[in-house]
């Protein structure tokens, strides 16, 4: 035993301590989670982490993700440690207001992602571990501590697996096995063979060890820095609320702050104020840039067709020959989102995630740590599994751009199960999101550059099918425009869709103009924000609107034209046309006109609404590219 081993028991019982008195001050939150990966820490953040306190923007700095993100009392008691925030701070511990939040979040600048949702913060490391060693070409290393209640977590093990095919030996992962959940013993209880065999299994070197023996720890971690060619785990037995009798190794003491508060300090040895000087990183290599360029993107003839799939896909490599930070994500559907492209292209900015659509978003989020520009891509139905850690991306205010391709009805043959009839209503649901829906390929490549420099997520649906050209090239859009295709001085109704639905609008407003109805046609391509100015405008002069999607009826098109109507007291009827029975297999045509969106289905629904208002009109429309002035 060494004077070193000696602090770092001193250390960890501060932190211990510390995790105690923030939960009691709090009311809440979990103190016994934290004591069972003190020492962990402890040895971790006085040796091997290296970090920079003053200068959380350090490229060099490493990176520390609570996967377990309730154990936070024991990450701020971390802090509080380093000299990153006060003892007074840390005792505002999910007050309103502070940054020392119930579970961590990016409010504080040495938090990269937000976690709390069990299973996340794994894949998460995995992201950022590739960027590091992939794109920064940075020694840095990511260190994430894991609970082993989370093991259970599907996402853990498309972790595992992408980060032991990825040979990331920049990724070191702690499991604290205390062996209890929140409702009793996890799965595997303290069967550190159980872990240590999965994981071997999946290309990691894994190490078990006492979690509460810091010579131990000391060595489990010099040999995780020494590993090459691979990830590391570091499997730790130990107990949940350790070091306090009361609480240790005991059932229904999870999330709740300790009894007896001051008896359980002075077991701890009572309160200590122990300051770390954490090592900081070698700055000697800088961060590798790739090149970037002039933007030069595709364009397409008016009059001919392109399905907007591909014209992402053209517009992505375009886009990243421009911008070097500008990175693609493929879950290994690449030659139907046409990401191949892309790799082809730019194969050192290629990321195959293959079918485990949770790691894909986890991949685009840890990325977009260091400041990449991810876009990710696969069938538009395949992100529903993956939609919690796009709700858990904006708790961690990420930037990143998804693009859903193969939504609604309008796929045709291969069924429901591959039709997203949900993709715009959860999208919109995402906090600070925005959400695009092209109609032709010039738009498409048009927004794309947009979407790289948004904040926030910025998801895009492409459409399968070859679709008119609409639009000359290199005309302008904007995120929050719109374009009217068709209008005249006395149109009677306005017809709004976006995608596979705004080709149909367009052919039923020719329709309707033969039966002497004039229908205003408006392209809604940008679902959130929404050109408010342009839709009121058209209710106010139409006094009628039918809204048509390949969607779902709730919380797409016909909503997002609701909610601008909802602050113009009285509006004008809205009818909405979507797909409301569930659908089959089927040619696109056949399926569009089951579910009632098609040509024929709008100009019926149209004339109907314009005979209960008793307003036709012969006037000869307006068609064109609807440039907005």
């Amino acid at each position: 035993m060494t004077d070193q081993h000696d602090a770092w028991r001193e250390l960890a019982a501060q932190l211990r301590v510390d995790s105690i008195r923030s939960s009691s001050a709090a009311g809440s939150g979990h103190p016994t989670s934290s004591m069972s990966a003190a020492d962990l820490m402890a040895v971790l953040m006085s040796k091997y982490l290296h970090y920079d306190f003053d200068n959380a923007e350090d490229p060099h700095n490493d990176h520390l993700i609570f996967s377990k993100g309730h154990a936070s009392p024991l990450l701020y008691a971390m802090y509080k440690a380093a000299g990153a925030i006060s003892d007074d701070e840390m005792l505002t511990f999910r007050e309103f207001g502070s940054r020392i939040e119930g579970h961590p979040t990016p409010v504080l600048p040495w938090v990269d992602v937000a976690t709390g949702s069990l299973g996340q913060g794994l894949p998460i490391s995995v992201g950022v571990a590739l960027a590091g060693k992939r794109m920064d070409r940075l020694p840095f290393r990511v260190w994430c501590l894991c609970g082993d209640s989370e093991m259970a977590e599907g996402s853990m093990w498309e972790a595992f697996e992408s980060a032991g095919f990825n040979e990331l030996d920049n990724l070191v992962a702690i499991i604290d096995v205390n062996r209890l959940g929140q409702t009793g013993p996890t799965m595997h209880e303290w069967d550190l063979d159980a872990y240590r065999r999965r994981a071997e299994a999946f290309g990691w070197n894994a190490i078990t060890v006492d979690g509460h023996d810091v010579v131990a720890i000391d060595e489990a971690l010099a040999a995780a820095v020494e590993t090459t060619g691979r990830p590391t785990v570091i499997i730790a037995k130990t107990e949940k609320g350790h070091g306090v009798d009361a609480v240790s190794d005991q059932p229904g003491k999870h999330g709740k702050p300790l009894d007896e508060e001051a008896a359980s300090i002075e077991q701890l040895g009572g309160r200590r104020d122990i300051r770390v000087d954490v090592p900081k990183p070698d700055t000697d290599v800088e961060p590798h840039v790739f090149e970037s360029g002039e933007l030069t993107l595709p364009s397409y003839e008016p009059g001919t067709k392109e399905a907007t799939r591909k014209a992402f896909g053209e517009a992505l490599v375009a886009l990243g020959k421009a911008d070097g930070k500008v990175i693609a994500i493929d879950g290994e559907v690449g030659n139907s989102t046409y990401t191949e492209l892309f790799s082809d292209a730019i194969p050192e900015r290629f990321v195959q995630s293959y079918i485990a659509e949770q790691q894909m978003i986890a991949n685009a989020v840890g990325l977009q740590v260091r400041g990449w520009k991810p876009f990710a891509a696969t069938f538009a139905a395949f992100l529903a599994r993956a939609y919690d850690f796009v709700r858990m991306a904006a708790v961690s205010r990420a930037n990143f751009a998804v693009v859903g391709s193969h939504a609604g009805v309008s796929i045709g043959e291969d069924g429901p199960s591959q039709m997203a009839l949900e993709d715009l209503a959860a999208f919109r649901a995402v906090h600070g999101s925005t959400v695009l829906y092209p109609s032709d390929a010039n738009a498409t490549a048009a927004l794309v550059p947009l979407m790289a420099e948004q904040p926030g997520i910025v998801f895009m649906r492409t459409t399968r099918e070859k679709t008119p050209i609409l639009y000359e090239p290199g005309e302008e859009f904007r995120i929050g425009g719109s374009r009217v295709v068709r209008t005249s001085d006395d149109d009677a109704v306005t017809l709004i869709g976006a995608g596979i639905t705004l080709h149909e609008a367009m052919t039923a407003a020719a329709e309707l103009a033969n039966d002497g109805i004039s229908a205003r046609v408006i392209d809604l391509y940008s679902l959130k924000p929404v050109d408010a100015e342009t839709v009121r405008t058209a209710a106010r002069e139409t006094g009628a609107i039918v809204t048509v999607e390949d969607h779902w009826p709730e919380g797409g098109i016909g909503d997002a034209v609701l909610e601008v109507l909802a602050e113009e007291q009285p509006h004008p009827p809205v009818v909405k046309l979507a797909v409301r029975e569930m659908p089959g297999s089927g040619t696109p045509a056949e399926l569009l006109h089951a579910a009632g969106i098609d040509a024929d289905c709008i100009a019926e629904a149209a004339r109907e609404l314009v005979s209960r208002s008793g307003r036709t009109t012969t006037t000869q429309p307006q068609v064109g590219s609807g440039r907005r002035q």
